[in-house]
């Protein structure tokens, strides 16, 4: 009967039938990655047999498509954690800089976008601010995808651009800062308590860059609650009865999280505002004058593409994080 009843829940029947689907693509890869290394290992013994030298780029082609296969399937037994396979909420915020980190933090969007695009995940933006003369101000978005949160929770903490500013007139080297807080979406409803005398809620008017999430009328939701300093915004639904309802959803994962790990160190984990965002607190630097230099400060992995990198290229960053807290040696500065 209670089987019966499960399968009579269309949402849980529904999670049932994508995880089942999830564990048969990773069997089905690992029995590739079998036929693959004995692929390569037939390829060694007739290269040694026969002495031909052509066969040597064959064999590094399909070694180099074993080891990335691999690689990617090694990561995704990395995300084990409560809510790694949920979609992930990223704000950006632009720091000490002006105009420059308003400019980097619309170039940090571009870089999540790309990155999301090349995985197959899907953006929605939740809440937008324009920078006064440039750029974004703050931006609120949603990256939606399986294991979403589980990648890009990396990513949480302050980022620091070293550039000859195309905003500085003497043609001078200015570095900015754009804090980047990570959090999961987490859709079911939480028994989360909200006092009312614990929150204020404000209405503004929606915006957006180049007139796009307009709206006339102050349905944009900007939720405050004073015990925690937490503050979520939503403007992307239609009307500000739904903002409310995303807005107070956001809040409600936030102060899940910290009942679920009452300390301060995860306290900094989902609110990236405690870290000062400016000078000695990045986790992150992309550095494109003397030199082309990005390089992660708590995992040291670096590479001088940087444009590739801005581009959406953040495996190799998002890969070494996960790969280092797995050993117990993860030492986010931004959290």
């Amino acid at each position: 009967m209670e089987e019966a009843g499960f399968w009579d829940d269309p949402e849980k029947a529904t999670a049932l039938t994508k995880e089942l689907s999830t564990l048969k693509e990773d069997m089905d890869k690992f029995k590739r990655l079998e036929t693959s290394f004995e692929d390569i290992k037939v390829l060694l013994e007739m290269g040694y047999e026969e002495e031909d030298p052509d066969m040597v780029k064959e064999i590094e082609r399909e070694a180099d498509e074993f080891v990335a296969s691999y690689d990617s399937l090694y990561l995704k037994t990395l995300l084990s954690g409560e809510f790694d396979a949920n979609n992930a909420i990223l704000k950006l915020n632009a720091g000490a800089g002006g105009t420059e980190s308003c400019d980097f933090n619309q170039m940090l969007y571009r870089m999540y976008s790309r990155w999301a695009e090349r995985h197959g995940f899907t953006m929605e933006v939740i809440d937008y601010l324009d920078g006064d003369e440039a750029g974004i101000k703050s931006i609120t978005f949603e990256v939606k995808g399986e294991n979403a949160y589980g990648y890009l929770k990396s990513e949480r903490g302050v980022h620091r651009l070293v550039r000859i500013s195309p905003f500085n007139a003497a043609g001078k080297r200015q570095t900015s800062f754009v804090s980047c807080d990570v959090m999961p979406d987490i859709e079911e409803d939480l028994d989360i308590e909200i006092k009312d005398e614990d929150i204020r809620i404000d209405t503004y008017r929606s915006s957006g860059a180049g007139g796009q999430h307009i709206n006339k009328t102050s349905s944009a939701i900007r939720i405050t609650h004073f015990p925690t300093g937490i503050v979520v915004q939503c403007q992307n639904e239609r009307s500000q009865h739904m903002n409310k309802d995303k807005a107070m959803q956001m809040l409600k994962a936030k102060l899940y999280l910290l009942k679920q790990k009452e300390n301060e160190e995860y306290l900094s984990d989902i609110r990236g505002e405690i870290s000062e965002n400016g000078f000695g607190s990045q986790i992150r630097s992309y550095v494109l004058q003397p030199y082309m230099m990005v390089k992660d400060h708590r995992t040291q992995a670096e590479t001088s593409n940087a444009q590739g990198v801005l581009d959406g290229d953040i495996d190799l960053f998002i890969n070494a994080y996960l790969k280092s807290v797995s050993l117990g040696n993860g030492k986010n500065k931004g959290e």
